[in-house]
């Protein structure tokens, strides 16, 4: 049986669930392709640290793996944007097809180096750069290839939810659901990356330059993170009937894409509200299939693990159907023009029409209600729930609006901070799929 060899870059906790997989899998993945994938060098910082899986061959220089002339697929799952970057071109410019899980690499990077597999010759697979172990990339590449997608909302980070959850659940506020998120190992020592947006801001960057065949990148994506939510919120939202998730949400109006991370009430019968855990979902709607929902454990060794081994299976299939030769020396490589992906304008998201939940502290007084609702008002902003509770001397105003433009709501916002019975804008969060 022909054999091909799988180079590795990095050997952490996802590259790790790859050793095991091609190992443990390797018979039935030799079944189903009709050849036998072997684990050939990898590249690590410290090769002469303990690991949970042997490793044939290992080296502290990850561009032997590159160069390495019987390493027919390259696997980078260093994480980061240097040197993966670099690598990954360095491979796809010698003609090797690559199979990565870098989020940052693909969202900062990635028409560069579709570019650069195109001029190799090559394949560039990273379906498990936005939802790991969840199938997307694939689908709406492939299978929604020839429908128009509208939109894409997405639970794209599972430290978040599973925080959102534990608040929502056992009344946990924020500090307390991050601690026990990090002490189960979900959030990092330093969880910014997670709990500001910012992972799931790029992985939004990835799936709206896919649904829309436009350049996005992190840059454009409008972020908050979940840090400002309480309990008051999420009792709020539970009251009527709500639940608080930090949505990824790519749309297309016009011609032009907007594309945002930030917390939102979810209706309880929305599919995404039932999506609890470290779990990931992907909602896209589209214009021919309608909706469809993508679903699993988001990240994590085996399940990440799984989505790298399928892509390297795909790969490995092209290579066994001939679609390419073997690997060449970059002097043998043909360039060839990269596609010229649509610039579309990303619309600035204080253009986008969002429905906001507000609360505010204010003067119990009489009165109160009515300037509040003019300051609305004078900002075309329509109130489409309020709800008033408290006594004494301050009391509390709940107001969901209408679909109005973001930057009119700020403006709201602003002179309702300036008015003497308004104690204080106590919370914002979008609302989302409660009005169409």
């Amino acid at each position: 049986m022909e054999t091909l060899t799988v180079g590795l870059l990095g050997c952490g906790t996802v590259g790790s669930g790859v050793v095991r997989l091609l190992r443990e899998h390797g018979d039935d993945i030799a079944a189903r392709l009709g050849a036998r994938l072997v684990l050939g060098p990898v590249a690590v910082r410290d090769p002469g640290k303990h690991r949970d899986v042997d490793l044939p061959l290992v080296t502290d220089d990850p561009r032997k793996v590159v160069a390495d002339p019987d390493v027919d697929i390259v696997v980078e799952v260093l994480g980061g944007l240097e040197p993966a970057r670099s690598l990954v071109l360095e491979a796809l410019e010698a003609g090797k097809h690559v199979v990565t899980a870098n989020k940052v690499v693909m969202a900062n990077a990635g028409p560069e180096l579709a570019a650069a597999a195109r001029a190799g010759g090559a394949r560039l697979e990273y379906e498990a750069a936005v939802a790991g172990g969840v199938p997307v990339i694939k689908p709406m590449r492939e299978s929604l290839a020839g429908d128009r997608v509208r939109k894409v909302l997405g639970i794209l980070n599972g430290t978040t939810n599973y925080i959102l959850t534990r608040m929502t659940d056992d009344g946990l506020p924020f500090p307390a659901a991050l601690a026990e998120a990090q002490r189960l190992g979900y959030a990092e020592a330093d969880p910014t990356a997670d709990v500001e947006g910012h992972d799931a801001a790029a992985k939004a960057a990835i799936l709206a330059s896919i649904a829309f065949d436009a350049r996005v990148t992190p840059a454009d994506v409008h972020t908050e993170g979940i840090a400002r939510i309480t309990p008051t919120d999420i009792a709020h939202a539970r009251r009527m009937g709500f639940v608080v998730k930090l949505l990824a949400i790519a749309e297309e109006d016009g011609g032009e894409v907007t594309v945002r991370v930030h917390p939102a009430l979810v209706p309880h019968e929305h599919p995404l509200a039932n999506v609890r855990d470290a779990y990931n979902a992907v909602f896209v709607t589209g214009d021919a299939a309608g909706s469809l929902m993508f679903y699993g454990r988001g990240a994590g060794s085996l399940p990440t693990a799984s989505a790298v081994v399928g892509d390297v299976v795909t790969v490995a299939r092209a290579l066994l159907a001939g679609e390419r030769a073997r690997s060449r020396p970059a002097s043998e490589v043909h360039t060839m023009p990269a596609p010229t992906l649509p610039v579309r304008r990303v619309r600035p998201f204080e253009t986008t029409s969002v429905q906001s939940y507000v609360l505010l502290d204010v003067v119990d007084a009489p009165g109160v209600l009515a300037s509040v609702a003019a300051t609305f008002g004078e900002h075309a902003v329509s109130i489409r729930t309020v709800w008033q509770e408290g006594a004494g001397e301050t009391a509390q105003l709940l107001l969901i609006t209408h679909a109005a433009r973001e930057g009119d709501v700020r403006a709201t916002l602003a002179d309702l901070r300036a008015l003497d019975t308004v104690r204080a804008v106590a919370s914002v969060i979008r609302v989302e799929g409660a009005e169409v």
